[in-house]
């Protein structure tokens, strides 16, 4: 759908240029009559959710917290992640490596949902539609992980990326699947369908996925203190997190900050003020959720 979509254009494009671009009366209501169309469409399919009841409220909690709080919570991340950590590999030294096959992880990421679905029934997962996108590689160039047609609710993931990335990567689509739209309620979502998955694999992915998050937001409020976690961290799981930067770094492009403004400035006009950097906000999230932090893992 897609390619047709692009070649569409394309030939759209040439047509115009062919003819000197006569007649505007005529292409330009033509153009804003397909594109009314897919907007509508958009909307009635999927995209109403941007305006769905946020996930906090939803849940009953707040969605804001202290620095004191935030500290508690990467204290207990930091925790559980050198736990996992331990226990996949006898070295706290080693990066964990992700030896399976891509169409495995995603499958297994499905069963996930269904674990998680007997304790919130709320993100049963019945669309099972998850799948490597044939745009992968164009994916990569854009430093995207992954995406949602909302025309067809199909959660399509970046395969070019990290193994040990595609967990939470494609949990957040099923989230987006599941009908929240926000990317900090995505976010969420990976982090409860891989911290409460029974492979230890996945749940590794999801305690250094939410520590990451949380890592970040310390180091805004204060630098000192999260500088002073950082040590406690296995050096094995900073491997993985330079293995995921090298990645990107490897991709980088003149043409990656065009589209990400882009995306930004559509999150922003979806009812996503913060635009890109609501994805930071699941820290919010996960600090006031998991109030008792001891006992919620």
């Amino acid at each position: 759908m897609y390619t047709f979509l692009i070649f569409s254009i394309i030939r759209w494009i040439i047509i115009r240029i062919n003819t000197k671009f006569k007649y505007p009366r005529k292409w330009v209501i033509d153009f804003f009559a397909i594109f009314s169309i897919i907007y509508f469409c958009f909307h009635l399919f999927w995209g109403l959710n941007y305006y769905r009841l946020p996930l906090h409220k939803t849940l009953k909690i707040k969605n804001t917290y202290t620095t004191e709080e935030l500290v508690l919570l990467t204290e207990t991340l930091i925790k559980r992640s050198n736990e996992v950590h331990r226990e996949l590999m006898h070295n706290d030294s080693s990066l964990v490596p992700y030896n399976f096959r891509k169409t495995q992880i995603l499958k297994n990421t499905i069963d996930g949902f269904d674990f998680l679905s007997a304790e919130y029934p709320k993100l049963t997962y019945h669309g099972k539609s998850l799948k490597p996108s044939l745009y992968s590689i164009p994916l990569t160039y854009m430093g995207f992980n992954g995406y949602l047609n909302p025309l067809t609710n199909e959660a399509q993931v970046n395969t070019q990326i990290v193994n040990y990335k595609l967990p939470t990567t494609a949990s957040h689509e099923i989230g987006h699947q599941l009908g929240f739209a926000k990317e900090n309620e995505a976010n969420f979502i990976a982090c409860l369908a891989t911290i409460k998955h029974p492979d230890p694999y996945f749940r590794y992915s999801g305690f250094t996925f939410a520590l990451r998050y949380c890592l970040n937001e310390l180091y805004i409020r204060d630098c000192n203190k999260a500088e002073t976690l950082v040590k406690s961290i296995n050096p094995g799981i900073l491997a993985n997190y330079k293995e995921v930067r090298d990645f990107w770094i490897i991709h980088q492009n003149p043409f990656e900050f065009i589209f990400q403004f882009t995306y930004s400035g559509f999150l922003k006009a979806n009812n996503q003020q913060d635009g890109m950097k609501s994805y930071s906000y699941v820290v919010a999230l996960l600090v006031n959720y998991f109030d008792d932090v001891e006992n919620a893992f």
